[in-house]
């Protein structure tokens, strides 16, 4: 029997508006179904953030960090604070650093919700999307309770925080988490035998773990090439050092 050829096909994905997560434009070379090349174009949108940086103080630079990714707002305020005491030598007080663990690994579980569900909805799979919003506004409640915002935070400053945390706080996340752990199941069920999540995902666009390397991808993505890297684990900083947790890997 002949062999069948199909024809390429190059399409243009955006430019995206600025109202999107992210704006750049992928040319798309692709047989069918299957993309066989992508080229990405970047630099539709530039906000002048180090320029606006030159002109205020350290501590009012923060409110920018919150806007380099507004689903993660509580990780950019830990990661610019932190840099700016190690290089001023400030020692922060283990109190501080305690409630900055728990609100950026509450962050890290909001980000990954939005995420997740955002990622299924864009191929079809509409119910998770709903399921894991309900559960990622739980913890956008706790940020509210503490902070007064529920996106852009401002909570995390050199040397301390905005606020202490207000009374009922501790008791609100006990109550979250007993109710959220058995909601990881459900996840795994809505998304991993999800028909039309597996039939659009399995065995596509997979990143060998030595291309992931070289191109010095990180984070979930890294961890699911299959290699066992976490900075909180292997180059800890605050004080995840005194943590005992498990880096899940892809296999």
């Amino acid at each position: 029997m002949g062999v069948v050829h199909g024809e390429e096909m190059v399409l243009n994905i955006g430019p995206q508006h600025p109202a999107t997560h992210g704006v750049l434009r992928l040319q798309v070379r692709t047989d069918g179904e299957v993309v066989s090349e992508v080229t990405p174009y970047l630099g539709y949108l530039h906000r002048c953030f180090e320029k606006h940086c030159e002109n205020v103080t350290y501590e009012q630079v923060i409110p920018f960090t919150d806007r380099c990714d507004y689903l993660a707002s509580m990780t950019n305020n830990f990661g610019y604070v932190v840099a700016m005491e190690n290089l001023m030598d400030i020692k922060v007080n283990d109190r501080v650093e305690h409630i900055r663990v728990i609100m950026a690994e509450l962050q890290r579980i909001a980000s990954h919700l939005l995420g997740l569900g955002a990622f299924g909805l864009d191929i079809g799979a509409f119910t998770p999307f709903l399921h894991m919003l309900r559960d990622r506004e739980r913890i956008l409640d706790l940020f509210e309770m503490t902070c007064g915002a529920r996106l852009l935070y401002n909570y995390m400053w050199v040397g301390g925080l905005s606020h202490d945390l207000p009374v009922g706080f501790v008791e609100s996340t006990y109550r979250f988490l007993d109710y959220f752990e058995p909601k990881i199941d459900e996840f795994v069920n809505l998304l991993a035998h999800n028909k039309i999540f597996v039939e659009r995902t399995a065995d596509v666009g997979r990143l060998p773990q030595d291309v992931a390397i070289s191109y010095g991808v990180s984070g979930p993505n890294l961890r699911a090439s299959g290699q066992k890297w976490d900075l909180r684990k292997d180059d800890p900083y605050s004080i995840y050092d005194r943590f005992e947790f498990d880096i899940p890997v892809g296999e």
